[in-house]
């Protein structure tokens, strides 16, 4: 494991560059969805502008008429560099991958590579809603197990929906979320060996969603899951969408252990198609070029954590926040403040403020809100002081 200081690499920070007048002449979900009195803290973007080699490489391509099908291994080259600098895994095999649209349909691909209709997939709630969505639809059935009150992986809870899960002889698969989305968790190395092993001694197949491992806290390391052992027979979707802003280009990468190649190899051939060959190309500058920026937007992520805690303490004390190691986003359990199942629908209706609800999070979410922390310093201060306001505490 391989821990990343963030040291000063020369670039500004890119949170505190956009003023909140340019961020509301964008057109995307997180800023056409409220209202303008709304400060939109909720879907995971980014308030930044883009890497300069990031917008270097699509202009060139528009430049160029670039802007055919996706080809050739430079993304997953690129990925590959990128893990063996950021977090010390030379096992990325460029021969075990496939590009896919984005993560969560190279989620599904994997699942259906794995499991039949009817089939089990063990989550860990509260996590990322589309988890459920995604699996009901392909028709599979969530099962959760859910996280610690301490916000980690219960082992032994996982054991026992293991064992339910492949009752019978049923195939069953394990959607991981790591780093995870909403707590922020990072997976250690013998959390991972142990679910590896709980994994091969019941026969289920693990499929790691690994989008949000470039975003760490300060001295946090980053453990893939295909590294650990037993993780051979694992499967992982990685991206640079989350670390660099760019889930409007869309592209992924599906990544076999080496006792899982012939699985990917099975993927249908017409799922490459669907990548735009523009993100992968955005993408693929991200993680060969884009580490400045990345470093520059992680010490800009470590102050407003900082922030984020500082200002709860002092106007909402009632609110825990326990500091996350990775992701942009924090997990507010609000139980304390008496709003119910939803204090989501207060902090709009009367601060006007964005969070994301707990409730779609699964078990474990209802009184939480999630507060996407990618956004200026004076953002995060407005918001928090509109969050104190609706409770009449000014």
């Amino acid at each position: 494991m391989t821990r990343i200081p963030h040291e000063t690499s020369g670039e500004p920070n890119p949170l505190r560059v956009l003023t909140l007048d340019r961020l509301r002449r964008r057109t995307s979900m997180k800023w056409r969805t409220y209202s303008e009195d709304v400060l939109p803290l909720w879907v995971a973007e980014m308030d930044v502008p883009l890497a300069e080699p990031v917008v270097r490489a699509v202009t060139d391509a528009l430049a160029l008429g670039d802007t055919g099908y996706p080809a050739g291994t430079a993304y997953a080259e690129a990925l590959a560099a990128f893990a063996d600098r950021r977090w010390g895994w030379d096992g990325l095999a460029v021969e075990r991958t496939a590009i896919v649209p984005d993560v969560m349909l190279g989620v599904v691909e994997m699942i259906r590579l794995v499991t039949g209709p009817g089939d089990p997939v063990v989550v860990n709630p509260p996590v990322y809603p589309p988890f459920f969505q995604f699996v009901e639809h392909m028709d599979r059935r969530v099962t959760e197990a859910p996280l610690g009150a301490d916000g980690r992986i219960d082992l032994d809870t996982l054991e026992d929906t293991f064992q339910w899960a492949v009752a019978g002889g049923r195939s069953a698969a394990y959607l991981l979320c790591s780093p995870h989305n909403p707590t922020g968790t990072v997976h250690t190395a013998d959390e991972l060996t142990a679910v590896a092993a709980l994994a091969d001694r019941y026969g289920v197949r693990v499929v790691a969603d690994e989008i949000h491992a470039p975003v760490l806290a300060a001295d946090v390391g980053f453990v893939p899951y295909l590294s650990v052992p037993g993780g051979e027979n694992g499967l992982s979707l990685m991206s640079a969408s989350k670390g660099w802003n760019l889930a409007g280009l869309k592209a992924a990468l599906a990544v076999a252990g080496p006792a899982a190649a012939a699985d990917l190899a099975r993927m249908p051939e017409e799922v490459g198609h669907g990548p735009s060959h523009v993100g992968v190309l955005a993408h693929t500058a991200a993680l060969s070029d884009g580490t400045p920026w990345l470093d520059a937007l992680l010490a800009g992520l470590d102050d407003n954590r900082r922030l984020l805690a500082d200002l709860l303490t002092a106007r909402l004390p009632e609110i825990t926040c326990r500091p996350g190691e990775a992701t942009f986003l924090a997990w507010l359990d609000c139980r304390a403040l008496g709003l119910g199942d939803d204090p989501a629908e207060t902090f709009l209706r009367r601060g006007r403020v964005a969070l994301s609800s707990g409730l779609p999070f699964g078990t474990g979410g209802a009184g939480h809100v999630r507060l996407n922390l990618a956004t200026s310093p004076e953002i995060i201060e407005e918001a928090v002081r509109r969050m104190a306001a609706a409770l009449d505490r000014t």
